[in-house]
């Protein structure tokens, strides 16, 4: 069964021109605007196959040479499946690590008993599934007292050349553009040191350990220890790693973004998959450093991109336009502007469709959806139990509105973004109820009241929320998602609740997705047979609930076309984004214009989930609630749409249609 499908999808067909050069003069030319070295892959396992080739390769030469490779190591999501490829062919192949020197990148400060130590990690997750001899490792202490800390940052540097310095750095990079653990304002002679982490690193780093909350500070390798290496790799797989890597390679070195220090040294390189490549000139905006084979949305991005340079609208390019800005081939193509203009225009246009079930009755030539079966019966899956009203809740409301059956599944609980403060409120209004209203004073509620306050009053921070406690805050998010659903006019017996097992842990960190996850949105499927399934398509989700849930409605689909099932076949998936992020427009497929009336709808049916206003704790750096968020998003897709020339709304949904493999 597969159950990663998301991996696999691919938002435009890049041609292989652009990131498998034939030849060193054509790579010359399509990496003019790279300042680093830069190799892309197909996929992230191809990714790692070819890594671990060179540092197997660089292990064994020293081999024999009778040598020590001494390499760096950090971890993070991008680093461990280039760690289960060492093991694979460590346990499979026979390579020894044996003369590998180990250096940790950074540990966490203080640590406490390896309580959210990067060591510890990188010795689960690597160190202790090879044979790299103990005494050949090396880490910082995190839980050494603060005034040794110098000398032993000082001592570790000292070590580090006493084995002839770094062979290979293996490095991962952050969404704000560390490496190791450098914040932004590091210099490019910083050496290890003590620094003091940000909200942002420690949240990112918190859920890629699987941890609830980690030190304020870390002990990291230095970027001047990092640039001594002979050879360092940067790893990035996935689209949220698309922006930053695009401002390391190609934007100015800065201190802000220390991964840009990478420019300075003479033999670093890049690796990630296409979608960490995907803002890449040579990718995005190919026309811009080589001759393109060009198709439709292709062509969509480039007269996008070209209306948005020159601030003009479709309709109003002109043939000098395209000579201008390095689009003179579509001009040979079609012959003039105004033919690429109509061709353009007509195709966002019929993206745009107020009937997202399909219009009854009428020509759906030109629209996203078909016209029949009319009604449909429609699945709207949600990762949370409120990520239905958030993504799509004018479309939800629209499909209701015009007939259709819509269920909406809610994929997990959504316990754990439930604040505490949520649970005293709601048991202190249940104990009320029962003192006010029940003669006999139930002493299960009693009892419960106070054990759950005095579990609150001795929780420290990071400790994890009893079963019971858990059970609550699902129960509050559950009440929300119903009230919710009874305001968009969806009855409650279409309002499903599949608390998949994978996300029970009570903790940040999930489990795998696993069969029992994937039969029971299985068996949904088969009870309603639906004629469209919209699902999460925010394959960067910062917290990844998203996606795996997604991967589960994609298994099971997966297996149901395996099964011949006769449903299947007139059925339509749709992706939808979060508050996240948006389609790019070259993408988009179905664009659900939203009246000033419906957008407030939408955002009355957001604060139905009052636990995730203020006090949800994934709200990160960006200060504007969930609704503001939504808001921004939809109301942006409409103005992109209008600069273009099109019709102008007040907001908009949008959509990209996922066709089974």
């Amino acid at each position: 069964m597969r159950t990663n499908l998301t991996s696999q999808i691919s938002m435009n067909n890049v041609s292989t021109r652009y990131y498998k050069p034939e030849n060193a003069v054509e790579r010359s030319v399509i990496t003019r605007f790279e300042k680093i070295t830069t190799n892309i892959f197909e996929s992230m396992d191809e990714g790692t196959q070819h890594i671990s080739d060179e540092i197997i390769a660089k292990i064994q030469d020293r081999q024999r040479e009778g040598k020590f490779c001494t390499i760096a190591l950090g971890t993070g999501s991008s680093l461990r499946p280039l760690f289960t490829e060492l093991i694979r062919r460590h346990k499979d192949e026979g390579v020894s690590f044996r003369n590998v020197i180990l250096f940790n990148l950074y540990e966490f400060y203080p640590v406490n008993e390896g309580a959210g130590s990067t060591f510890s990690h990188l010795m689960k997750q690597f160190i202790s599934q090879v044979d790299i001899d103990r005494q050949n490792i090396f880490t910082m202490e995190g839980s050494i007292p603060q005034d040794a800390i110098i000398d032993h940052c000082r001592l570790y540097e000292q070590r580090i050349q006493t084995f002839g310095g770094i062979d290979i750095a293996i490095l991962g990079i952050g969404r704000k553009g560390i490496i190791g653990m450098n914040e932004p304002g590091s210099q490019a002679s910083s050496s290890t040191r003590l620094i003091l982490l940000d909200s942002t690193s420690r949240s990112e780093a918190a859920h890629n350990l699987g941890v609830d909350n980690l030190p304020p500070c870390s002990i990291t390798m230095g970027i001047k220890t990092i640039l001594g290496a002979r050879k360092v790799f940067l790893l990035a797989w996935g689209e949220d790693k698309a922006e930053i890597i695009r401002k390391t390679v190609e934007e100015k070195i800065t201190d802000t973004l220390p991964a840009s220090y990478l420019q300075m040294h003479t033999n670093a390189v890049v690796c990630t998959d296409l979608a960490a490549a995907a803002y890449l000139t040579r990718i995005q905006r190919p026309w811009l450093v080589t001759n393109c084979e060009w198709n439709n949305k292709l062509i969509r991005s480039a007269i996008v991109w070209l209306c948005q340079t020159l601030g003009k609208p479709i309709l109003k390019l002109t043939n000098k336009d395209y000579n201008d800005n390095g689009l003179s081939e579509l001009l040979a193509l079609y012959g003039s502007a105004y033919n690429v203009n109509i061709k353009v225009f007509n195709d966002l246009q019929h993206t745009i469709t107020g009937w997202p079930g399909g219009k009854p009755n009428a020509d759906d030539t030109y629209r996203p959806e078909r016209a029949k079966p009319f009604p449909k019966r429609v699945i709207v899956f949600s990762p949370h139990p409120d990520d239905d009203v958030i993504s799509m809740g004018g479309t939800l409301r629209r499909l209701v509105q015009q007939g259709h059956e819509v269920h909406v599944a809610y994929q997990t609980s959504g316990n754990i973004a439930v604040g505490d403060e949520e649970v005293v409120r709601f048991m202190h209004f249940i104990n009320g109820f029962n003192q006010l209203f029940d003669d006999n004073q139930n002493q299960t509620i009693s009892d419960k009241y106070a054990e759950i306050k005095k579990f609150f009053a001795e929780k420290k921070e990071g400790d994890m929320d009893s079963r019971d406690i858990l059970t609550i805050k699902g129960l509050i998010r559950r009440g929300e998602a119903r009230t919710a659903c009874t305001y968009n006019n969806i009855p409650l017996s279409r309002c499903h609740f599949l608390d998949l097992p994978f996300y029970e842990t009570g903790k940040i960190e999930k489990n795998p997705i696993s069969l029992p996850d994937i039969e029971i949105v299985l068996n949904l499927l088969r009870e309603v047979k639906p004629h469209q399934i919209y699902v999460a398509g925010d394959l960067a989700d910062p917290h990844g609930t998203h996606r795996v849930c997604t991967d589960a409605v994609f298994a099971a689909i997966d297996e149901e076309k395996n099964a011949g099932a006769e449903w299947l076949k007139d059925c339509r998936i749709w992706m939808y984004r979060g508050a996240w992020a948006e389609w790019e427009i070259e993408n988009i497929e179905m664009a659900v214009p939203l009246s000033p009336e419906e957008l407030r709808a939408k955002r009355n049916s957001i604060l139905k989930h009052q636990s995730q206003m203020e006090s949800a704790p994934f709200l990160g750096n960006d200060e504007r609630l969930f609704w503001q968020r939504s808001e921004d998003r939809n109301r942006g897709t409409a103005s992109l749409y209008d600069g273009l020339g099109l019709a102008c709304y007040e907001a908009m949904e949008a959509f990209v249609e996922y066709k089974p493999l």
